[in-house]
Formats: structure tokens, sequence, C-alpha cells
């Protein structure tokens, strides 16, 4: 579907200029409004509710992701490109199983922002080639390093990171606290991690352990 309406949510002069130029260069001149806060981005997209947003993420007053995505899903004709230098995992986990969202890196080449625009403009998804290898990157690191522990190591460091004792996990999972305590040598080992501490950052950095799950 193509946009008939450009929102450009952005409170820095200088991008909702360098945007508007782009647009047109890309031959959409018609109807380009900009929401420079959160509140007005939700009013436009509530009148307009088929229209294309590129939204710098973290200069409007969002307070978190989920916050975001709530709204996105309030309106789910509207196609959205990020355009921001946001590069914080979590958030590019979170916001690539999303197809309503593109993502854009603010110093992207002129010709990655215009193939962008004209992506979003036809209700197409465009993530930038940095971004899209950089999860890719991380996404096989990450299953790499999981495969370094069997599952029941991989389930006592969970329980581990979510602060365990080892007669604890002995008791919960019926075994001996030796047979406990050398999974747990063997974790440390294999992780090339020397305390409960490095080894809860490691569960929570491959995803074993939610960080929510965490700091409940």
């Amino acid at each position: 579907m193509e946009h008939s309406v450009f929102i450009i949510a952005d409170n820095q002069a200088i991008s909702k200029a360098g945007i508007r130029f782009l647009l047109k260069e890309c031959g959409f001149a018609d109807r380009i409004m900009e929401a420079p806060t959160k509140k007005e981005l939700i009013s436009l997209v509530s009148e307009f509710s088929d229209a294309a947003v590129v939204l710098d993420y973290t200069n409007l007053d969002f307070n978190n992701i989920e916050e975001l995505l709530i709204v996105a899903s309030r309106f789910p004709a509207i196609d959205w490109l990020l355009f921001s230098d946001e590069l914080a995992l979590p958030f590019l986990k979170r916001i690539s199983i999303e197809e309503a969202f593109g993502i854009l890196l603010k110093n992207s080449s002129d010709e990655e922002i215009r193939e962008a625009l004209r992506n979003v403009l036809r209700g197409k998804r465009y993530v930038c080639p940095r971004l899209k290898q950089f999860i890719l990157d991380f996404i096989e690191s990450k299953e790499s390093e999981k495969q370094l522990l069997t599952s029941s190591e991989k389930e006592i460091l969970k329980l581990i990171a979510l602060g365990k004792s080892v007669k604890e996990i002995a008791e919960e999972r019926f075994s001996s606290i030796h047979t406990i305590t050398t999974h747990k040598k063997n974790i440390f080992r294999k992780l090339e991690v020397n305390n409960v501490y490095e080894a809860t950052k490691y569960a929570l950095r491959s995803g074993l352990v939610d960080a929510t799950e965490y700091y409940i």
C-alpha cells in the first residue's frame, strides 16, 4: 500500500529539513506533516491512520520501546521508519521482530536514506545493511556461545543466575550437592568465568535469563 501522508516525528530542525528535502527528491512533496512530541505524533496518526512515519525514537519523549510498540499496535496500517543512533542490543533484538518497523542509522549514506524513504512510502520494510549484519552477527555469536553448554548446564546456569544456591539447585533437580558442584565448576571452566557475578552476566547477555525475570 502506498501512503499519501508522511509524518516526520522529530524535534531537530536540521533533521526535519533534510528529510523533507529527500522526500521531494523521491517525488513525494504533498502532505508532509511534523510531530515534535509524542502527543502530537499520536494525534496525527489518530487522524491519518494510514500514514508513513519516520521517527527519531531517541529524541521523542517515549519512555521505552514497549510504549512505542503499544502505540504502533493501535494503528496497524501505519508503517514506521526508525531513524536513530540507537544501537542497544535489547532495542535491536526487540524491534527486529516487528514487521511494521524499518530501521535506519542517522549516519547512513544519502542513498540508503533515499532507499529507506522510498520503501516506507510503498509500505515496505527497510533495515539498513549495517544494522542487519549487526543483528545477524549477534544472533550467530550467541547461538555459538550457547552450544558450549549442555542442556543440563544451561538449566543449572539459569538457576545460578536467578540466585539459587548449590543446595537449592540440588533439591530442585533431585541431584546431589556434589553433582551440582561439579556441573558448576564445568560451567565456569567452559565460559572462562571466575564467579557467580560473571556467570550471571553471561546468562543475561546470551538470553538464557530474561532481564525482567532476573530483576523481579
